[in-house]
């Protein structure tokens, strides 16, 4: 099995390889910094499955996992994340993501993610599961909860402090249908600027 890791953390992507190859040794794995390596690695070796992190320092993960899912259909993708936020547990797996695995359930439950998504099944941890389960059922969503998936990508990359232009490169749009997306994201979450829809997205643990 070959696996490709992308995290921009060095010592993320090693603690994973050595929790993994002491209980699957013959794995083998490529390693990308940034989404630029990834998909130039991709390019060149056909991994089995692509462990992805959603905060690479260029681009955001569910951006990164739609092109995955576009460009090579079929690849299993794994996130391993820091946000435990099920928002984007669920944004992932509608996404097409075969697992959500946060970072501080990584040394428990990797190996067991990988495995049951080799075997074709999907993966999310319990601890989380619930919560998606619990969340799904419940009709009080928060504002952010609402956007569809293309204006939550939006809300991302402007909580990140992409440009309208850059935004509208990543998700193949017009900037002027970016802009638009813009505007409906401002509403719906009840702010009126890109700072206060930074200070949205960081009380509700949506950014670093």
């Amino acid at each position: 099995m070959r696996i490709m890791i992308a995290d921009d953390h060095p010592l993320m992507r090693r603690g994973v390889i050595d929790v993994v190859h002491a209980s699957l040794p013959a794995v083998e794995f490529d390693e990308a910094n940034d989404a630029a390596e990834l998909f130039a690695k991709l390019r060149v070796v056909s991994p089995d499955l692509v462990i992805l992190d959603l905060s690479l320092p260029d681009r955001h993960g569910l951006d990164c996992l739609a092109e995955i899912t576009r460009r090579y259909a079929g690849l299993p993708v794994l996130i391993l994340s820091m946000h435990a936020e099920h928002t984007f547990a669920l944004r992932a797996l509608d996404q097409g993501a075969m697992g959500y695995l946060t970072k501080d359930r990584a040394v428990q439950d990797i190996v067991t993610a990988i495995e049951r998504i080799a075997a074709g099944r999907r993966y999310v941890g319990l601890d989380l599961a619930e919560a998606v389960i619990t969340r799904r059922a419940e009709g009080d969503l928060a504002y952010h909860e609402r956007l569809s998936t293309r204006e939550f990508r939006v809300m991302c990359a402007l909580a990140r402090g992409a440009s309208l232009a850059s935004i509208a490169t990543q998700l193949t749009l017009s900037p002027k249908t970016v802009t638009t997306y813009r505007a409906r994201v401002l509403t719906k979450l009840g702010v009126h600027s890109n700072a206060e829809l930074v200070r949205y997205c960081i009380d509700h643990k949506l950014i670093d």
